[in-house]
């Protein structure tokens, strides 16, 4: 099978495109067939040594995938020969990555994949809605009728919280940078749309929801929280998944005052059920329709590194070139 890879840390063009042994499912384990993969801003911290975690040699990079069930190892019940399925929180604490032809899963972290859903939609959803839904139910129990305020309502997670919070029937605005990301927003189910470069996003949301937004999602790598508690209602609760090394000022008083909540989260710490039931909600909304991809870029196995340099520029010299997930297309010749 041909797989990217790297034997250290280091720059995107570090990543190798080459031929490696194939696979063999253990036990528990499950062998897809890879279709599409995706890339995440995580992966390039892994794959650049920016978060420091024991890799294989070679380590092969990617946390999501979508695919068919190609074998399956011993005591794997689940799944049978020819199964279409996707995955997410591979590449992750030791465990081999998703940018390869084929890749052996454990059984409880392998999903699904309803017939009308095209491979690409589903790795794109993966990692990002997986990240939304422990973000929107899991943590901020959101429920129908609240409002909800997403930093970043264009991007890989963002979209997906937009969607995923406007199915729940709550009302959602965002920020976008654009008129054109404006608009994917409103596609997606957003009510009001912040162009925040031209903008306040405190007076806007102010309009739209005067006694405060129940739910503040944050996506930015440096939070605002004088701005954030400000625009909270009481019992507010503020979603935390990004800036590992952020260090802002906290306003304590009015945070507690107004009884506000503040919720950190990773989603590769989720258990193996909490991530069956996102993947659940998530695969019923793609067949359904209620879920869409918001792809912005495409590539090749042989153009991995590329996809690596636009999303690290993207993510960390906030670049204007993306405005949602990169897709790694694979297996392409043989894809049923």
């Amino acid at each position: 099978m041909k797989a990217a890879f790297i034997t250290e840390p280091g720059p995107a063009d570090s990543i190798q495109v080459a031929e490696q042994p194939d696979p063999t499912p253990g036990p528990g384990q499950v062998l897809i067939r890879v279709y599409a993969s995706a890339v995440n801003p995580i992966d390039t911290y892994i794959r650049s040594g920016a978060i420091a975690m024991d890799l294989p040699q070679p380590f092969v990079p990617g946390c999501d995938a979508a695919g068919v069930v190609e074998s399956v190892g011993l005591g794997v019940k689940g799944f049978a020969i020819g199964d279409r399925v996707w995955c997410t929180n591979q590449g992750l604490l030791g465990r081999q990555g998703t940018l390869a032809e084929l890749i052996t899963v454990d059984e409880g972290w392998v999903f699904k994949l309803p017939e009308p859903v095209p491979y690409e939609d589903a790795a794109a959803c993966a990692l990002v809605g997986v990240t939304a839904h422990l973000g929107l139910f899991r943590e901020a129990q959101l429920t129908p009728g609240e409002s909800i305020l997403i930093i970043g309502g264009s991007g890989g997670v963002g979209s997906m919280v937009v969607q995923m919070a406007a199915a729940k029937g709550a009302r959602v605005i965002t920020t976008a940078g654009s008129e054109a990301k404006a608009q994917v927003c409103r596609d997606l189910g957003a009510e009001e749309v912040i162009l925040y470069k031209e903008e306040s996003i405190a007076e806007k949301t102010k309009a739209f929801a005067p006694d405060g937004v129940n739910v503040f999602w944050e996506t930015r790598r440096e939070p605002d929280f004088d701005t954030a508690v400000d625009l909270l209602a009481g019992r507010g609760r503020m979603v935390l998944m990004a800036g590992r090394d952020a260090r802002p000022a906290f306003p304590v008083g009015p945070f507690y005052v107004k009884e506000c909540s503040l919720h950190g989260f990773v989603m590769f710490k989720a258990s193996p059920t909490e991530m069956k039931t996102a993947a659940e909600d998530i695969s019923d909304w793609l067949a359904s329709g209620k879920l869409s991809a918001n792809i912005s870029a495409r590539f090749t196995l042989e153009q991995a590194a590329q996809a690596h340099a636009l999303q690290e520029s993207a993510t960390l010299e906030d670049s204007s070139q993306l405005a949602g997930k990169i897709i790694v297309n694979l297996n392409t010749e043989s894809l049923p």
